[in-house]
C-alpha cells in the first residue's frame, strides 16, 4: 500500500497519522508497504473493538438504567469533552465573564444568535451527519442519548464563562433526526 492511500485509510478511520506515530512509537515513513497493511488491519479491528463496546456499554444502559441516570452518565462525558479540548476552554475564556463576548467567541466556531431570553446555538442550517467520533459511527436514534453529552459541553462552556447556571435545551439534533444539532440557552 502506497503511503498516500495509507494516509487516506487512516484519516477515513478518523485517526490522525501524528497520532499514530505516537502510539505505535514508530517512524511511519520508516514504515514498509507490507507493515503499513499490518498496521492499517490492527487499527481498523480497534476502530471496530471500540464502536462495539461502546454499543454494548450505550445499549446496556438503555436495558438496565433509567434515562435520568443514563443522561447523568452522558453529562459526564460531556463535562469531559469541555476538559479534554483547548478550542472549547479557550472560548470560556474569552468571554471574560460577559455573555457578549462569549457570543463573539462562540461564533468562530458555531452559529450563534440571541433572541429575547435565550441564546441559540446551532451546527449551521444543516449539517451532513454528527460531528462526534464517538457517536459518528453508531445508529441515530429518536432521542438519541448522545445528544445530552452535546448539551453538555455548551452548558459547561456558558457555565465556566459566565459563572453561573444554565439550563439547556436541545432543539433539533442530527441524531435525533434533525437537520442541523440546535441547542437554546436558556438565559433566565
Amino acid at each position: 500500500m502506497e503511503r498516500r492511500e495509507f494516509t487516506q485509510k487512516i484519516l477515513a478511520l478518523g485517526v490522525c497519522p501524528a497520532v499514530l506515530m505516537n502510539l505505535t512509537g514508530t517512524d511511519m515513513e520508516a514504515k514498509t508497504a507490507h507493515s503499513d497493511d499490518k498496521v492499517f488491519e490492527q487499527i481498523k479491528r480497534e476502530k471496530e473493538f471500540i464502536e462495539n463496546w461502546l454499543s454494548d456499554l450505550l445499549d446496556s444502559m438503555d436495558k438496565s438504567i433509567d434515562r435520568e441516570t443514563q443522561v447523568k452518565i452522558v453529562e459526564g462525558c460531556g463535562r469531559g469533552c469541555f476538559n479534554r479540548f483547548q478550542f472549547k476552554k479557550d472560548i470560556a475564556n474569552k468571554a471574560d465573564g460577559e455573555l457578549e463576548k462569549l457570543i463573539e467567541a462562540y461564533s468562530k466556531n458555531y452559529e450563534i444568535w440571541k433572541e429575547e431570553n435565550t441564546v441559540h446555538i446551532r451546527y449551521g442550517e444543516i449539517s451532513n451527519g454528527c460531528y462526534c467520533p464517538a457517536a459518528k459511527y453508531r445508529t441515530p436514534k429518536p432521542n438519541d442519548l448522545h445528544c445530552e453529552c452535546s448539551r453538555t459541553t455548551h452548558q459547561t462552556i456558558f457555565e465556566m464563562a459566565l459563572k453561573r447556571q444554565f439550563k439547556i435545551d436541545i432543539a433539533e439534533s442530527v441524531r435525533r433526526g434533525g437537520k442541523t444539532c440546535h441547542f437554546i440557552v436558556h438565559l433566565t
